[in-house]
């Protein structure tokens, strides 16, 4: 039986405090929210990932918000992946039909990280008990990079920066990298047809705000991609238009 220390605590392995100490103290991180609703200014999850991720020293490379569509969220995660070693994702994680971020992560992922989903749920029921089993928290890695998604509220964001990613960012950036990642997942790529709006998957940068909304957003427009997940038929459009 393993003894811990009177505090509680679990101490860390000599091979993990080996590779704490080998990662990078800076790593590229992007930011997505996930939301029919919220905007720059009322993005309150987003912005404090973004605080918080400058506070702790490191690179804030792109910040989207996209709308729950499942071929929105793909193209921002595809096109984010290629720029940032750490993309952290707020929204869409619930049961809802709206809610579709969990299915999209999981069609890109080429290897899972159930570890983060647990923990996340683990320290969830603490503060809501039961309700936490509706949380579809998930991580795993996509391309080169390692991708985090996590409920779009203050609290939830909170807890899965504070309790668990704060400390770990550097170490998964480093776990990500020191061998190399396959790139593929046999899942097809998004083209500019699936969209039906000629959305861009490439790079994607800040503005001078620290602040880039999705080409939908920033056209004022909305994609009219078919087969897609969730609430996305043409009467949800038609009723979007009343």
């Amino acid at each position: 039986m393993t003894l811990l220390p009177p505090d509680g605590t679990r101490p860390d392995s000599a091979s993990s405090q080996e590779h704490r100490a080998a990662a990078p103290a800076s790593v590229r991180v992007a930011v997505i929210t996930v939301s029919d609703t919220r905007q720059e200014a009322t993005d309150q999850s987003g912005a404090y990932l973004h605080r918080e991720l400058l506070a702790a020293g490191h690179q804030v490379v792109a910040r989207r918000i996209v709308r729950d569509d499942a071929v929105e969220i793909r193209s921002a995660l595809v096109a984010l992946t290629r720029e940032a070693t750490v993309v952290l994702v707020t929204g869409g994680t619930g049961v809802t039909g709206r809610d579709v971020t969990v299915p999209v992560v999981e069609s890109l992922l080429t290897k899972p990280m159930p570890g983060f989903g647990e923990l996340f749920r683990m320290l969830s029921y603490a503060q809501v008990g039961g309700a936490a089993m509706f949380s579809r928290a998930t991580a795993g890695l996509v391309r080169g990079a390692a991708v985090f998604s996590m409920p779009g509220s203050l609290n939830a964001v909170q807890t899965a920066w504070e309790q668990i990613l704060k400390d770990q960012i550097g170490h998964v950036a480093h776990e990500v990298q020191r061998h190399g990642q396959p790139l593929t997942t046999g899942v097809p790529p998004v083209s500019s047809n699936a969209t039906g709006s000629g959305m861009a998957t490439g790079t994607v940068g800040l503005s001078p705000t620290g602040f880039s909304a999705s080409p939908e957003r920033q056209a004022g427009g909305m994609p009219g991609a078919s087969g897609r997940l969730g609430r996305h038929s043409g009467a949800d459009d038609r009723e979007r238009g009343r």
